[in-house]
């Protein structure tokens, strides 16, 4: 069995899909600019840097939902789709994608962004497999602004593809894996993997992936 992980902010997408929500709800009004853009700001920061709070980033963009449910942001999340992810997504990229799946492997999308934001740019790539950070869901069936669970980023990520390959009744082990990433929050998955893929590094993955 192949296996192809890809994944998504600054790999397939031209951009990061939290930051990016974020300053579409603060120019749709939706967001308090302050202090919201300067903490935005500082989390894309440490995240590029590799020094964030993996609890602390997962919750701080997830709380961005919170007090509404998935229904009532599903207009807002179609608008940010076409108008912010869709023209950030090259055309090499889907390519790529799509001679993955075409191959006939098995490929999943794993991303520290939550599933709320992710699930529509996964089904755009024809990704039917999304392995993300969780939002938990009230009773009421609205978005409480709290993590569900292992966020999907750093060691999570490797927890969580395991947990995933496990209901599918497989192990990475018995996998060829392939996994691209720019990111060094993404290194355990990455040594983890067979062919390790680094796509427009910062600045400690690149000075990683030359001495490897």
């Amino acid at each position: 069995m192949k296996l192809t992980i890809f994944d998504l902010d600054h790999t397939l997408l031209q951009g990061d899909s939290d930051s990016l929500w974020c300053d579409f709800l603060m120019r749709e009004g939706m967001l308090a600019r302050e202090p919201f853009a300067s903490l935005n700001q500082a989390m894309e920061r440490d995240y590029r840097a590799g020094t964030v709070d993996v609890m602390a980033f997962c919750q701080f963009y997830v709380g961005a939902l919170a007090g509404r449910s998935v229904a009532d942001w599903a207009p807002w999340l179609a608008r940010f789709l076409d108008e912010e992810i869709t023209p950030r997504l090259p055309t090499a990229a889907r390519a790529l994608v799509k001679n993955h799946l075409d191959a006939g492997e098995l490929v999943v999308l794993s991303t520290a962004t939550n599933r709320v934001l992710a699930e529509r740019t996964a089904a755009l790539l024809g990704i039917r497999h999304l392995i993300a950070t969780e939002c938990e869901v009230a009773s009421d069936g609205v978005l409480s602004g709290a993590v569900q669970g292992v966020p999907n980023m750093r060691e999570g990520k490797l927890t969580r593809l395991n947990e995933w390959l496990a209901g599918q009744g497989l192990r990475l082990q018995d996998c060829e894996s392939c996994f691209y990433s720019d990111s060094m929050n993404d290194l355990p998955l990455l040594l983890a993997v067979d062919h390790p893929v680094v796509v427009d590094a910062d600045a400690r993955l690149a000075a990683e992936a030359a001495r490897r």
